[in-house]
């Protein structure tokens, strides 16, 4: 009995002391790993500047591209990373969901747009960055997700109700009792949530992970740059709750990441 959710299964067999690890750390920022992995990214744009020779400029593949594919692979190899804690007990998550961040116009001062995708495993890479390029293109439109429309509603309202509001939904979350589909369109409901700083020339930085919601991991990428050697590298900052799997796990899955990142030959 409550043994599953509408995002998840309970899950069995687990040590005493993983079991008792929630309790211990309650809440997901007393129970933060940081990681930092260096990719050599000289072979992903070479192959990018190849892909990329007869498309259209609004229709280019991105590093990033790459990024999101590479990591919902290990996100399906590695599924210890795909959990989350809630009410003291670890779920394994429904699927592969990633959130990431985008700027509406690479202007400065333009908002940014969180995006929540469903990645599945088998899906080549170039259908996926196919979808994804369109995905984006529709957001920048202004096409608006239903979490926006619920987060302009809620605005609406008095500060008091507003945290009365959230209350009632962690309540609910704790207890199991959100609905699927409001589960899919909030960001927070997610695997893994990922900002790219590169893109605006910023470098990778640890970033916190939120008590609202599932998610468990925060992944921040960088800006490339040149190492004494040469080679061009991209830092890739993860932030991310032990509580769900043990830290060599977890290193093993980024590290999984890491090496397909450095041979995209793979992803053809």
């Amino acid at each position: 009995m409550f043994s599953r959710r509408s995002d998840g299964r309970l899950v069995q067999n687990l040590s005493a002391t993983r079991r008792f690890m929630p309790y211990l750390s309650g809440r997901r920022n007393s129970s933060l790993v940081y990681y930092t992995a260096e990719v050599d990214v000289g072979p992903a744009l070479a192959f990018l500047e190849e892909q990329n020779r007869s498309r259209s400029s609004d229709r280019q593949i991105t590093l990033f591209h790459i990024y999101l594919h590479c990591l919902a692979l290990a996100l399906h190899e590695r599924p210890g990373v795909n959990r989350f804690v809630v009410g003291g007990r670890l779920w394994q998550r429904e699927g592969i969901w990633i959130t990431f961040s985008a700027k509406q116009a690479l202007l400065d001062g333009a908002p940014v747009l969180t995006i929540k995708r469903k990645f599945d495993p088998n899906e080549p890479f170039m259908s996926l960055a196919e979808a994804m390029i369109d995905e984006i293109h529709l957001r920048r439109s202004g096409r608006r997700t239903t979490s926006d429309r619920e987060i302009d509603w809620a605005l609406r309202l008095p500060g008091g109700l507003i945290s009365l509001g959230m209350g009632l939904l962690r309540l609910a979350n704790r207890l199991g009792w959100l609905p699927r589909a409001m589960i899919e369109s909030d960001p927070m409901f997610s695997s893994i949530f990922v900002a790219n700083l590169g893109s605006v020339g910023l470098d990778a930085g640890y970033h916190h992970l939120w008590e609202y919601g599932t998610c468990s991991i925060f992944a921040v990428l960088g800006q490339i740059h040149a190492r004494p050697d040469g080679a061009q590298v991209m830092n890739v900052k993860y932030s991310y709750d032990e509580r769900i799997e043990d830290g060599l796990y977890a290193a093993i899955a980024i590290e999984g990441i890491k090496a397909r990142l450095e041979d995209p030959s793979s992803l053809i």
